[in-house]
């Protein structure tokens, strides 16, 4: 079953499945996302408004948004709309596709054991992600984003993950996307 077919966030989402995230000389494949929409969507961070914090997510789409979750995660999240309208996607869980030994430093592990950045945590820790690049966009600085070409019947869609606290119409949102092992796209050049 697809996901819905509404929204900047959701349409960003699937354009960033397959294609690599890069800082410095950690190169990732993103394999999992999930969107996350406006003031409208009790999952989203955006339905705060813009705060001191949140303001990242109002930023035309290209820009970052990274908070820390729990006190020790460092979240990446890409903001997803137009300018002023709140939302972004998370990035859930990536395959590393260049530098293996930093990212091995940062991890304390190897990075090719099964499900090494499977979680948005682990993915912030092997891009080194901090305070400092909330704000910042793509394609300035050490950020880089390289599309790939994902057709629609490559990935899969669920729930989100970890909204308890959402409104019930909003934990059913399939707005969790992800490629099944074995169907990533070819890795675009880095």
């Amino acid at each position: 079953m697809a996901p819905e077919t509404e929204g900047a966030p959701l349409t960003l989402a699937k354009g960033m499945l397959g294609g690599v995230l890069s800082k410095g000389g950690v190169s990732l494949r993103v394999v999992e996302v999930e969107a996350y929409g406006d003031a409208q969507d009790s999952a989203s961070h955006a339905r705060f408004g813009r705060t001191n914090r949140t303001w990242p997510m109002f930023e035309a789409e290209g820009g970052l948004y990274v908070y820390l979750c729990y006190g020790i995660h460092w979240m990446v999240n890409v903001a997803a709309g137009p300018e002023g309208q709140g939302g972004a996607v998370l990035v859930r869980g990536a395959e590393v596709v260049r530098g293996r030994g930093l990212v091995r430093n940062r991890r304390g592990r190897d990075p090719s054991m099964a499900g090494a950045l499977a979680g948005p945590g682990k993915v912030g820790q092997a891009l080194a992600a901090s305070k400092e690049d909330s704000g910042r966009r793509l394609g300035e600085g050490l950020w880089r984003f390289q599309r790939a070409t994902t057709s629609p019947g490559s990935w899969r869609a669920g729930p989100r993950i970890g909204i308890g606290y959402a409104a019930d119409k909003d934990q059913v949102r399939r707005w969790r996307l992800w490629l099944p092992s074995g169907q990533v796209s070819p890795c675009p050049r880095v």
